[in-house]
């Protein structure tokens, strides 16, 4: 039987590290954020309704969207927020419940949906991945402050825009608090490993 967990977080809270440990372990990973960028290649349908929606300037020069430029509009507006889920979310969503049926069909034990924005998607009534059924979910929390300097040490706008866009998600306090299970990755590398371990083997009955 195939147990099926959503994994989200927030900006900076570690997620990908904490799904590569999983997937590293034994998990199947559907990384939604990934077959997001493979719908929105140049020439797809999804690019496409994207640019209808949000204007020319999200497209660059070879016909590839502009991420920063649409990040800088729907990270300043709901409205634009939930317009871009609008568009994305059945798409996403009529990809992913096929991968996630091979994966059962194939019999393997634990699949983890890495999605950064389940419990949004949830509360904004998704019809994409965030809709699916999980048997558990999984949230990366870190305090807000580290959320913030994590993206300053690798992004290169300031910390305006780094609060902006931490704020555009839901506190990850809320998501803990709507979570199943809660990883701290505020600590040591060796630390989440532990707690990943810990659910890993918990969730698969491994020794």
């Amino acid at each position: 039987m195939t147990s099926v967990v959503g994994l989200t977080g927030g900006i900076g809270s570690g997620k990908s590290t904490v799904a590569g440990m999983l997937e590293k372990l034994g998990a199947s990973l559907i990384d939604v954020d990934a077959i997001v960028h493979e719908l929105q290649q140049p020439g797809t349908p999804l690019l496409e309704d994207i640019a209808a929606a949000f204007g020319p300037e999200v497209i660059d020069a070879h016909g590839a969207l502009e991420r920063e430029a649409l990040g800088a509009i729907v990270f300043r507006d709901p409205e634009a927020r939930q317009t871009l889920n609008r568009i994305v979310h059945p798409k996403l969503g009529a990809e992913v419940a096929p991968r996630l049926a091979h994966a059962r069909q194939a019999g393997i034990p634990l699949v983890v949906l890495d999605i950064p924005l389940l419990f949004e998607g949830r509360r904004a009534g998704s019809r994409g991945a965030s809709a699916m059924h999980f048997d558990v979910t999984i949230v990366v929390w870190v305090p807000r402050e580290t959320q913030l300097e994590r993206q300053l040490l690798r992004e290169s706008y300031d910390r305006e825009e780094a609060e902006r866009r931490v704020d555009a998600q839901m506190p990850l306090d809320e998501k803990r608090a709507l979570a199943d299970f809660v990883i701290d990755n505020s600590g040591s590398l060796a630390n989440t490993e532990q707690q990943v371990r810990e659910i890993y083997a918990q969730l698969t009955g491994a020794a």
